[in-house]
């Protein structure tokens, strides 16, 4: 492989990463409490301003459940064996679709929390820096927020710290709940530029 096709391949392994973790639904802030990788040394390989080692690249591989070859770019689309289905998803785990594809600043994600034919126990909390939004489409969302339990419906909105503990579950065992979460890694608020007029 010549240098000029060296480097090709290493310009490309910052937007594979920035690929695989945004299927994966997390963030910078995230992987970064996961795997002990500074925030920095993550937005600088995903933007193309350092090399990854191999070190790192391993770790990063681990976290989002890809191989090597694929980070490198060296899986063939048209290899004869065809690629591995995902492996199957739990019942009771949810489906993420990232709407930002942009390191830094406000992320958006929409969530499906299928329903499980049972209650739910309460759920699992955690804590980050941050602030987030959540608007429920449609269903009814359980959030656990402290010690506090809300349940929202389409068109209710929260907002709340992130370091606060928070975390949800669809609240009906019979039907999906569909929202959409806006998340400012860095602390970003919404500012509220036009503002409802009174009847």
């Amino acid at each position: 492989m010549t240098d000029d096709a060296v480097a090709r391949e290493l310009a490309g392994v910052g937007p594979r990463l920035r690929a695989a973790r945004e299927r994966r639904g997390v963030t910078l802030t995230m992987v970064s409490r996961a795997t002990g990788i500074s925030l920095s040394t993550l937005s600088r390989i995903e933007n193309g301003r350092r090399k990854p080692t191999l070190e790192l690249l391993l770790q990063l591989a681990k976290e989002y459940g890809v191989s090597l070859d694929e980070l490198a770019g060296t899986v063939s689309a048209t290899a004869e064996k065809p690629p591995s289905p995902p492996p199957p998803r739990p019942a009771s785990d949810k489906a993420m679709l990232p709407l930002t594809r942009y390191v830094g600043g406000l992320h958006a994600h929409k969530h499906v929390l299928p329903a499980t034919g049972e209650q739910p126990p309460r759920p699992r909390q955690v804590s980050h820096e941050g602030y987030a939004w959540l608007c429920v489409l449609s269903g009814r969302l359980w959030l656990a927020l402290g010690d506090r339990d809300v349940a929202l419906t389409a068109g209710e909105v929260a907002e709340f710290d992130a370091r606060t503990p928070h975390g949800v579950a669809n609240a009906s065992p019979l039907r999906p709940v569909e929202y959409l979460i806006m998340f400012g890694p860095q602390g970003e608020r919404l500012r509220r530029r036009v503002h409802p007029t009174g009847n």
